[in-house]
């Protein structure tokens, strides 16, 4: 069963390929504009869906042909984890750790740049971004990050390299021109604190790239992320962009952990805590635990105050993350202990909208796009 389930995913995802002509070539004049009209009236929809690292639920994360499928899929936005490189460029990585995402550890002229560090706490071995210059990186193939979970992604594994931020904004803009439609990207400062600590810091090389594309305005197709606070606040001073300050259900902001600023991430999530956000920040991109936790049985709990205390200091509130394979899922939620195995997301996703958010990230765009049509009587 498990075999035939891969099997279908892969043709549904060719089905959709040949429909836009990602691989399949130029479709029809008539079936162009069907397809635009389609996404149409879609990505505009609020709540706002979108596509975390692109549409990793069916491509390696953070590849251009991943954040493609998000937006052909009818997203107007996706979630880019920026880290930079040795050059001083910006790459779309979850984290600057390569060895899990790429195939590095078969490259034996980079053997020697294997390491031990400390990234915000956390003792990590691996390759690293920093050690890299962007030519170096490209010499390199992206991999499924977690094929226990997705082994159909695997079919993708040495096929697409890692993109610069230059890359994702060119192809978004492309794809807008093409899909007749604005498509935006949300940025997330990856690590401030430990790139800053190590003399290569994200926000001026981010900063530079927002203003040469034009996107250094309040109505920008851009939204700037970050798990850390001072960045934020810093980068309020200096930029007109939109910016969202991500939560945790647990610890706190690195920035505070290393000034001994005493204050976690349930601090910034009081009302008083986010009325302090309010002041850089417009958005809130809380761990959906944090709206809905799970109670002692690991099912869907009771919504908390957070949304309606978010909405009353004027922030907009976009949890993070969905995913429609069964270990993400509530227990009474998952159709099996497969863990590549799909669940009922779907009910999910309705309970979310149902407390009230403004929008959320997704592994598998075209699912939450239909929770959201749904929702909304479409």
């Amino acid at each position: 069963m498990k075999r035939k389930r891969v099997g279908l995913l892969a043709l549904a995802g060719l089905a959709l390929l040949s429909v836009t002509g990602v691989a399949a070539g130029s479709a029809s004049a008539a079936e162009s504009g069907s397809a635009d009209a389609a996404a149409r009236g879609r990505g505009h929809d609020v709540p706002v869906i979108i596509g975390h690292r692109g549409a990793p639920g069916y491509r390696p994360e953070h590849t251009l042909a991943s954040y493609e499928l998000a937006y052909r899929m009818g997203v107007d936005w996706v979630d880019v984890d920026l880290v930079p490189t040795k050059d001083g460029q910006l790459v779309a990585r979850h984290e600057p750790e390569i060895g899990g995402t790429t195939d590095v550890a078969k490259h034996p002229e980079f053997a020697g740049r294997k390491k031990t560090v400390v990234l915000d706490g956390v003792t990590t071995t691996g390759w690293f971004t920093q050690d890299f210059t962007l030519a170096e990186l490209k010499t390199l193939r992206a991999v499924e990050r977690i094929p226990q979970n997705r082994p159909h992604n695997t079919l993708y594994n040495g096929r697409y390299q890692i993109a610069s931020y230059q890359e994702v904004l060119d192809l978004t803009k492309r794809l807008g021109r093409e899909l007749h439609r604005t498509l935006g990207t949300y940025p997330e400062v990856k690590h401030s604190t430990f790139f800053q600590s190590i003399g290569n810091p994200t926000e001026p090389k981010l900063v530079a790239i927002l203003k040469r594309n034009g996107l250094d305005r309040p109505d920008a197709p851009a939204i700037i992320q970050s798990f850390e606070v001072s960045n934020l606040i810093a980068l309020h001073k200096q930029v007109r962009t939109p910016l969202l300050q991500l939560t945790s259900a647990t610890g706190a902001p690195a920035d505070f952990v290393a000034n001994g600023d005493k204050r976690t991430y349930a601090d910034l999530v009081t009302p008083q805590g986010l009325r302090e956000v309010a002041k850089y920040a417009k958005y809130l991109g809380p761990d959906k635990a944090q709206i809905i936790p799970r109670d002692k049985n690991d099912n869907l709990g009771t919504p908390t105050a957070l949304v309606a205390d978010a909405h009353k200091a004027g922030l907009k509130v976009q949890p993070y993350t969905f995913r429609n394979e069964n270990p993400f899922l509530p227990a009474n939620l998952r159709s099996s202990a497969e863990p590549d195995a799909y669940g009922d997301v779907f009910t999910e996703e309705a309970a979310f909208f149902k407390a009230g958010v403004d929008g959320f990230f997704a592994d598998q765009p075209d699912t939450a796009l239909e929770s959201l049509h749904a929702f909304l009587g479409r």
